[in-house]
């Protein structure tokens, strides 16, 4: 595929085409930024609208009853809780969305699709660092619920070969909620987002310090995003509002460290893992069928997390803490590239 062509090109473009539309379109770096997201936004939800449509409907034939609303399906998923087919189709859907969207917009902004987070070195490696951060913090934070008495484990509820077979199956599910989240609130939306607060930001400050100023705006406005589309959940709270948001400034750090998503690929779908099927806690609200362990929490609510999970907790803070300095040990800063660059002189391959 093809790179994006230089500024200049652009540029050249624009000046001799004075009194088309050209310019409302494009800048010095092609497809405006905001266009680029309401494309791909409108992409992304038309095929997650069409797709769901599709799907009830033949599940609905296939079953012999109307079929149910997607909020319908998924309140009563979560009321029973959720099975490995219910988050293998349902998060299925939104990768394939995602994919689709992010597959188009690159062609139409003439990019790989490595760009929007998925270059950078060390990828296996940051993966795998992810996955072990992932588990590892959330041991922490169940240890510390547990030593203050407000985590109790009541049972377990796995045995012999079952605690594979599950845990094997929960590890790909989470996996696909790791790639549909990570791909549907960052990557395309994270590239995209900076690079349009930067070019705002470049008419006040040098190219370096818009670098930073366009990353970290974008960074707290797709979290709150990340944070606040889990208000549907049953259960949850604005504590775990809050944490999830939190969640996705610690993903972001790892992408201005890395250039890349990869840890927090691993990271997202491990802690996930650790928490639903591992530990058997709520996760924002949710609890997930064949689990490991029976727990109940114990105290305030804002402390033990209530049935939100260990993410209502304030103790999650302190944890969220140990895995930014967890990041600044193990990630080194390269950037790999993920920025988008305005000019070749300001590259940061």
């Amino acid at each position: 595929m093809p790179e994006t062509p230089e500024p200049e090109v652009f540029e050249s473009q624009a000046k001799t085409q004075p009194h088309n539309l050209h310019y409302v379109f494009f800048g010095r770096e092609g497809l405006r930024a905001g266009w680029g997201l309401l494309l791909f936004f409108a992409l992304f939800l038309a095929t997650v609208y069409c797709s769901s449509v599709l799907l009830l409907k033949v599940s609905g034939q296939l079953h012999g009853h109307p079929p149910a609303s997607n909020a319908q399906a998924r309140t009563a998923a979560a009321a029973n809780g959720l099975s490995p087919t219910f988050t293998f189709v349902t998060e299925g859907l939104t990768i394939f969305s995602a994919a689709l969207a992010t597959f188009v917009m690159a062609r139409i902004e003439r990019r790989k699709i490595a760009k929007y987070g998925f270059a950078g070195q060390s990828r296996l490696r940051n993966f795998c660092l992810g996955l072990a951060c992932g588990v590892a913090l959330l041991s922490l934070l169940i240890v510390l619920l547990r030593a203050a008495g407000l985590l109790v484990f009541d049972a377990r509820l796995l045995f012999g070969g079952s605690i594979l077979r599950y845990g094997l199956i929960w590890a790909a599910g989470f996996l696909f909620v790791s790639i549909a989240e990570e791909s549907a609130t960052r990557a395309y939306a994270q590239f995209t987002l900076t690079r349009g607060l930067r070019a705002i930001y470049r008419r006040f400050v040098g190219e370096a310090r818009a670098n930073t100023l366009g990353f970290w705006t974008a960074v707290f406005l797709l979290s709150f995003m990340f944070g606040y589309q889990h208000r549907t959940n049953p259960n949850e709270s604005p504590l775990g509002l809050l944490s999830a948001g939190l969640a996705g400034f610690l993903f972001c750090f790892s992408l201005w460290r890395t250039g890349s998503l990869w840890w927090a690929l691993g990271f997202h779908a491990s802690w996930d893992w650790a928490q639903s099927f591992l530990y058997g806690v709520a996760d924002s609200g949710l609890m997930v069928r064949d689990h490991l362990f029976a727990t109940h929490p114990v105290g305030r609510p804002f402390l033990s997390g209530g049935v939100t999970g260990p993410e209502g907790s304030l103790l999650l803070l302190p944890v969220v803490a140990v895995g930014v300095i967890a990041i600044i040990l193990t990630l080194p800063r390269t950037h790999a590239g993920y920025l988008p660059v305005a000019a070749p002189q300001a590259s940061l391959n």
